[in-house]
């Protein structure tokens, strides 16, 4: 199965590179680029790729912008990777809520570029712990929490639990070394969580975690 993909990046230099080492793998193929996110918005409903590589700052339209037109006209069937760095930190949290699944670093290395896309394809979110860790961390040092729509009484301590560590950028393999417990165990905990709380990805869960006031920036236990 070929994951078909569109690169959005205001500098040709950056699209290019990222286009051309993309189509370098049997399994990827770049079907289109957009240099804004107006434009990125129509490639993508012509062509309706897998995943669209969007810049969070581009002219016209922004990627946040687009990621949110892209995601809802296609209903989730396109998944919006954003291209970012760390000096963009304040944006992240409004990217997610825009439906994005993941980012990745402008200086991001090849295999990262291509791990990034095949994870984001496959449904999952991208949230290494080196990436979206620290960017969410930033950006709430200075973000008011929106108000909480769901009861934290829905949750057991363990998948409350479970739910902090997911928002610290925890894999299951590190939750259940943490924890104590068989990666089963923490599988059945996080689907129970998402049952609970009508979630669709860990993306989702990084923001109700940080919503609930169960994650403070900058805090962590030890």
């Amino acid at each position: 199965m070929v994951i078909r993909v569109i690169v959005a990046d205001d500098q040709a230099v950056v699209r290019t590179a990222f286009s051309r080492l993309l189509d370098t793998q049997e399994d990827i193929e770049v079907v289109g680029e957009a240099e804004d996110g107006e434009q990125a918005i129509r490639v993508a409903a012509e062509l309706r790729p897998d995943v669209a590589l969007l810049d969070i700052r581009m002219p016209k339209l922004g990627g946040i912008g687009a990621a949110r037109e892209i995601v809802a006209a296609s209903e989730g069937a396109t998944k919006a990777l954003m291209l970012t760095t760390f000096g963009l930190d304040e944006y992240v949290y409004d990217a997610l809520t825009a439906g994005a699944s993941g980012f990745l670093l402008k200086d991001a290395t090849f295999p990262e570029l291509l791990h990034a896309v095949r994870v984001v394809a496959g449904g999952h979110a991208l949230l290494a712990p080196e990436i979206t860790g620290r960017l969410i961390a930033e950006f709430t040092r200075q973000r008011v929490s929106a108000p909480l729509a769901r009861p934290v009484e829905g949750l057991t301590a363990r998948e409350a639990e479970v739910l902090v560590l997911i928002a610290q950028g925890l894999s299951n393999a590190d939750i259940a070394a943490r924890l104590t417990i068989t990666d089963h165990t923490v599988k059945t905990h996080i689907n129970r969580l998402f049952a609970k709380m009508e979630l669709r990805d860990r993306a989702q869960a990084v923001i109700l975690a940080y919503e609930m006031g169960l994650v403070v920036a900058g805090r962590h236990p030890p």
